[in-house]
């Protein structure tokens, strides 16, 4: 059984790679040995099939009322998280999911959600720059990082634009389980690794 559950946040126009490259990044850990340290989820608002940004339809593991607790939280971004902010139910299980998870890692604008929902409070954060200023008005307590690829507050990990998930990912799980294994997983993804968080 893996070590740890990791549950990404889906809605419809979600960023493909905003989700796809830490799934792929936790889902291929440590291999080419076999993977226990993480299991994989998705979530999201009620039980239908979303649309990402890009058209692929996607059947959610689960809904809100019936997901497991997050070991890890995955929260990407895309164009949907303009609506996913005024969504109310939404926010609240973010706020939920968040206080029970261990970490939370946000990718590109699902720093916005996180925002939204009142986590990012006197921590540092960035995101997708053309979204920089969205986030200052969502986070006037946080302490903004403009340029930076991804940010360690400890429970929050923050990535900046799509691509830097996967480096955040990488980064993330090798805090939890190693950073050897981390390299090891990069070069079996052939992944050329951005191993700095400036």
């Amino acid at each position: 059984m893996a070590e740890k559950r990791v549950v990404f946040y889906l809605f419809d126009d979600v960023e493909d790679l905003d989700f796809a490259g830490p799934l792929e990044v936790f889902g291929a850990f440590g291999r080419p040995g076999d993977n226990d340290a993480f299991e994989l989820v998705t979530v999201s608002d009620g039980p239908g099939m979303i649309k990402s940004r890009n058209g692929l339809k996607i059947q959610p593991d689960y809904s809100f009322e019936n997901c497991p607790k997050a070991d890890v939280l995955v929260i990407p971004g895309g164009m949907g998280t303009r609506r996913e902010m005024h969504n109310t139910a939404a926010m609240a299980w973010l706020k939920r999911a968040a206080a029970e998870a261990e970490v939370v890692l946000t990718v590109c604008t699902g720093s916005l959600l996180a925002a939204k929902a009142g986590l990012l409070e006197g921590l540092e954060a960035t995101t997708h720059y053309a979204a920089m200023d969205l986030l200052a008005e969502l986070a006037p307590g946080a302490r903004l990082k403009p340029g930076s690829r991804y940010l360690d507050n400890g429970k929050y990990v923050i990535a900046a634009g799509v691509s830097a998930g996967i480096d955040a990912a990488l980064y993330l799980a090798g805090r939890m389980h190693g950073m050897d294994k981390a390299l090891q997983t990069a070069h079996y993804i052939e992944y050329e690794y951005f191993n700095s968080q400036g």
